[in-house]
């Protein structure tokens, strides 16, 4: 039972995500399926509430005076130079590739944020960021499994 909340521990935190969630399940001794599984729901779940934050911590955040000019100064500066790229028919197949890319700083969270920022349709993206998160599982779980045949 331990384990099991260590695994969804790890997937829930921002800096580990699925793959120490799932990596962690598998190097106790977790059967495949259920790490699997377990670390694909745990980090699946934190979409709507990273969306449900940023919808809503941003807008008392802008009552903040510093925040505001940061934020309109030089965020929506960039956001603008980047979107001309957005409203392609690749954006979310991008958003899916950035996070099923099983390296740091390509997670749930930051997909989530990357479709917040360019305001990406709510429906499309949770697709894209859950289709990632599971092909990041399937990823690290062939590496782990790999990895513990080799020892």
């Amino acid at each position: 039972m331990y384990e099991i909340l260590k695994t969804i521990l790890l997937s829930l935190l921002p800096i580990s995500e699925l793959r120490g969630g799932l990596a962690y399940a598998i190097a106790v001794g977790m059967p495949v399926a259920s790490a699997f599984i377990i670390s694909v729901i745990s980090n699946v779940l934190v979409i709507p509430v990273v969306f449900f934050f940023l919808d809503y911590l941003h807008k008392h955040f802008l009552k903040i005076k510093f925040y505001e000019n940061l934020f309109h100064r030089h965020i929506e500066r960039s956001r603008k130079k980047i979107e001309k790229h957005i409203g392609t028919k690749w954006e979310y197949i991008f958003l899916w590739l950035f996070v099923a890319i099983p390296l740091p700083m390509t997670g749930a969270y930051t997909g989530t944020l990357l479709a917040w920022f360019f305001r990406l349709d709510r429906k499309k993206s949770y697709l894209a960021l859950a289709l990632g998160v599971v092909t990041a599982g399937i990823i690290v779980t062939l590496f782990m499994i790999g990895l513990l045949n080799v020892f």
